[in-house]
């Protein structure tokens, strides 16, 4: 899968989704990321390295994993449906500019798709990191990194290496543009 994802497009999405993402962290705005069962633990994970740190050191960024309070997951849940519990919060802490990332490897979560259909909405950056594409899907978001492929975990570690390439080229244009700064 990962030569087969080498041989398509699929890098040059990377590329795309990594400078959208750059861009608005080196302009102020933030980015929201979201998905369910080892998707939210790469939500999480993704968060993790851009607030704190990837390889190198630099400034916190702001990068909000929407699947870890439980209150609001819960509260949304039971009020009014888990489908709405990304789109709710999207809602809430979104503005325009800021960039939303939805995480399925189907590329079907009814709440993952929500979601990105509220952020645009609000006029935010809409990315879905998925598995192989899906025509209604397309429409769903504005860079649409669909790895190739049926494994559940081969599209998993695919992602996973996607969004590490995304941080790299993060760190490179954060120390960039601080550098210029100061």
């Amino acid at each position: 899968m990962f030569m087969a994802a080498a041989r398509s497009a699929y890098p040059e999405t990377v590329e795309r989704a990594a400078e959208c993402i750059a861009n608005a962290l080196v302009t102020g705005r933030k980015l929201l990321v979201f998905g369910n069962g080892g998707s939210a633990s790469d939500a999480q994970h993704l968060c993790g390295e851009l607030v704190v740190r990837f390889e190198n050191r630099r400034r916190a960024l702001p990068a909000i994993a929407l699947v870890v309070d439980a209150a609001v997951l819960t509260a949304c849940a039971n009020d009014f449906s888990y489908e709405h519990v990304f789109a709710r919060q999207i809602e809430g802490l979104g503005a325009p500019g800021d960039v939303a990332l939805g995480i399925s490897t189907s590329g079907t979560s009814a709440n993952v798709l929500a979601g990105l259909r509220a952020a645009r909405g609000i006029g935010m950056i809409t990315i879905l990191l998925t598995g192989p594409e899906r025509i209604g899907v397309l429409r769903e978001a504005d860079i649409v990194l669909a790895a190739p492929g049926s494994n559940t975990a081969r599209i998993q570690e695919l992602h996973l290496a996607s969004y590490h390439a995304i941080c790299e080229a993060v760190d490179a244009r954060v120390l960039a543009e601080d550098a210029k700064i100061g």
